[in-house]
């Protein structure tokens, strides 16, 4: 398995003017990464000129682009709006082949107030369907998230999955901070469908969070035969710099100890 960091984990700082997605790229190679995954609101701009510039400036750095991020909501109540949010996914499909990506991190969204949740669904499941054929000729994975709504928990997210379980080119992105109660049980329960993850540093029980123990997911992750990236998502009120480079060190000792 290998380490990576999301740009979201420094969101603020990309937001606000004080990182530049390079600045981003220096500091991933400086803490000595294996890949970066970079989320699609963080650019200035996603021109295939400017994209494919990022792809070299990661390349030469020594990093992979372990993933890409878009967001979305193939559940939006009205169809001319779900339409949208289907051809937003497919221009990231597009992108993220122009950068090298090969995988794409996709949401499901919530079930819309007075919609039964079997509609719903069917609305997520069409949504993949519709552009799971680009993804495959492209070569770009969709991985869902566990992301709350519908995919709130591992019985959520595996009814969105069970239609594509032949499908390789559709799968999970296990996000190890957004599931609740049993999650060991839940992420053992996701692992076979898992193409990516998630790895924050705590988790939601009750009315606090307790940290995750990832010696114990790794083990987990292994025995369903992940072999992928755990990619640090990071959103502790502490400073990401220089708490990252800490929950990655952490993480680092769990790769090798589990």
């Amino acid at each position: 398995m290998k380490l990576a960091t999301c740009a979201y984990s420094y969101r603020d700082l990309l937001t606000k003017g004080k990182m530049t997605p390079l600045e981003f790229l220096d500091l991933a190679a400086e803490l000595n990464f294996d890949g970066v995954e970079w989320t699609a609101y963080y650019f200035p701009e996603t021109t295939k000129e400017y994209l494919t510039k990022i792809k070299r400036e990661t390349f030469v750095r020594g990093l992979d682009i372990s993933g890409t991020a878009t967001g979305g909501n193939f559940a939006h109540p009205d169809a001319e709006d779900r339409a949208a949010q289907i051809a937003k996914v497919k221009e990231w499909i597009e992108k993220s082949q122009w950068m090298g990506s090969t995988v794409l991190r996709v949401f499901a969204g919530g079930c819309p107030e007075g919609t039964d949740l079997k509609e719903a669904e069917k609305w997520v499941i069409d949504g993949l369907a519709e552009c799971a054929p680009l993804a495959e000729k492209e070569g770009v994975m969709l991985a869902l998230e566990n992301h709350g709504g519908m995919t709130a928990d591992a019985e959520g997210t595996l009814r969105l999955i069970e239609p594509f379980k032949d499908n390789p080119w559709v799968g999970i992105n296990l996000d190890f901070g957004n599931f609740t109660g049993d999650i060991y049980g839940q992420y053992e329960a996701c692992a076979p469908q898992t193409l990516t993850t998630h790895c924050k540093v705590t988790v939601r029980q009750g009315d606090g969070r307790e940290q995750v123990d990832y010696r114990r997911v790794v083990r987990l992750m292994q025995k369903a035969g992940y072999d992928g990236y755990f990619s640090i998502e990071y959103e502790e009120k502490e400073p990401p710099i220089p708490y990252v480079e800490r929950f990655a060190s952490y993480l680092r000792g769990c790769l090798v100890d589990a």
